[in-house]
């Protein structure tokens, strides 16, 4: 499916006036279920579903890792995916469905209550040591390959960085909360840990987008834009570096400056 329309638009300048066909990136329902029970509706970019399930299974808290999803298995016409549990996993799916759709723009919108919203991250580690020229060196990693973007100017980017500055996944989707799920589901089919990488997503840092990492045992998270306070609370509470405004040589961080070496000086 193409991630990409086409539409005839007016283009309005300050002399000229016209009509050109521009390209819009592609928003469409999705479906999850888990054990039959649809768990979750949210509106993306057509690509990638099976990293994007896989990976909303982990940052949601739903499995553990991805050696306890058997498989991400398509229903009818491939809007609907069924999370297929590994053999002998038993989870209640009631306890992790959500009221209504998830929108592009909020991931956390359907959550039946603010208990829902709160899960518990897992432990993360006190590593890996980042300096400053290494965090600042990528957003424009990140840009060099966000191709949709590009092409459309409306979709958002997440990255997943190794300690050494290497991007091992990069995903892009109209939603946020998507790309990071896209992002993560690439790098756990692939059974690499997420515990020693640097999550960098194209724009401001919201508290659903630290939870996801904190969920997924994500250490670090950086963003080109500001990070609201429940992330920056969030962070400072479960050890995580939050670090916003990445931009040149300079950066703000809001919390976990202790991976930061060679920085707050």
């Amino acid at each position: 499916m193409s991630r990409h329309g086409r539409r005839q638009v007016l283009k309005v300048g300050p002399l000229l006036t016209h009509s050109v066909e521009d390209r819009l990136v592609e928003e469409s329902p999705m479906e999850i279920r888990l054990m039959g029970v649809p768990i979750a509706v949210m509106m993306r970019t057509p690509g990638q579903e099976g990293e994007l399930a896989l990976g909303f299974a982990i940052t949601e808290g739903i499995v553990d890792g991805p050696e306890q999803v058997a498989a991400v298995r398509p229903i009818g016409s491939g809007d609907r995916y069924e999370l297929e549990l590994a053999p002998g996993l038993q989870i209640d799916p009631e306890q992790f469905r959500r009221n209504t759709y998830t929108s592009s723009s909020c991931g956390v919108c359907g959550k039946a209550s603010i208990d829902a919203v709160l899960i518990t991250s897992r432990p993360l580690p006190s590593g890996p040591e980042l300096t400053k020229e290494l965090i600042a060196a990528l957003p424009s990693r990140l840009r060099s390959a966000q191709t949709s973007f590009t092409a459309t100017g409306g979709s958002h980017a997440a990255g997943l960085f190794n300690p050494a500055g290497e991007l091992l996944s990069i995903a892009e989707d109209v939603g946020r909360h998507n790309a990071v799920d896209k992002a993560v589901g690439a790098i756990a089919r692939k059974r690499w840990p997420l515990g020693e990488l640097i999550l960098m997503v194209s724009g401001r840092i919201s508290f659903e987008i630290t939870q996801k990492a904190a969920v997924a045992g994500i250490p670090v998270v950086a963003g080109i834009s500001a990070a609201s306070t429940l992330a920056a609370d969030l962070a400072e509470e479960v050890g995580l570096t939050l670090a916003g405004f990445v931009r040149g040589e300079e950066m703000v961080v809001y919390a976990g400056a202790g991976r930061l070496v060679q920085t707050l000086s």
